[in-house]
């Protein structure tokens, strides 16, 4: 099942995210917590991940510069985690400040995984993401 839909949540005193209970299934076991390419974390099934991580490496002569910092990126700015049994997450905050969360923050379901943005920066992102997906979809000769 693909991780859909856009929720808001806070984090509590201890930075944990509760997860919502239909995502909670996908997620029992491993996860990874993953800085996002753009200014959001990422949650991940481990066996997802090691997939989208090798797929991203395949073909690239790994002692480039540009294997080294994929590399970096996709192995160095990532922690293996797991759920608490109240279905949390917990944030350090390193992963916090790169996302600009302080306390509301908004779940967006992104297929494969789920994000979490900071929820003003999360509004100000979504503006507008209609139409940048309609380019990307034309840009890539796929019909919208």
């Amino acid at each position: 099942m693909a991780f859909r839909g856009i929720h808001d949540h806070s984090l509590d005193a201890k930075n944990r995210l509760t997860v919502p209970a239909r995502f909670r299934a996908q997620l029992a076991g491993p996860i990874v917590l993953s800085k996002g390419f753009e200014r959001c974390l990422q949650v991940i099934p481990d066996a997802v991940y090691e997939r989208i991580a090798e797929s991203a490496l395949s073909g690239v002569n790994p002692l480039s510069p540009e294997a080294r910092d994929l590399n970096r990126h996709l192995y160095g700015n990532t922690l293996p985690t797991e759920l608490d049994s109240a279905g949390r997450i917990m944030l350090p905050g390193p992963f916090l400040a790169y996302a600009g969360i302080t306390k509301d923050a908004v779940l967006v379901g992104s297929g494969q995984w789920l994000e979490i943005w900071d929820r003003g920066t999360w509004q100000d992102y979504d503006t507008g993401l209609i139409e940048r997906a309609a380019e990307h979809i034309a840009s890539v000769g796929h019909p919208a």
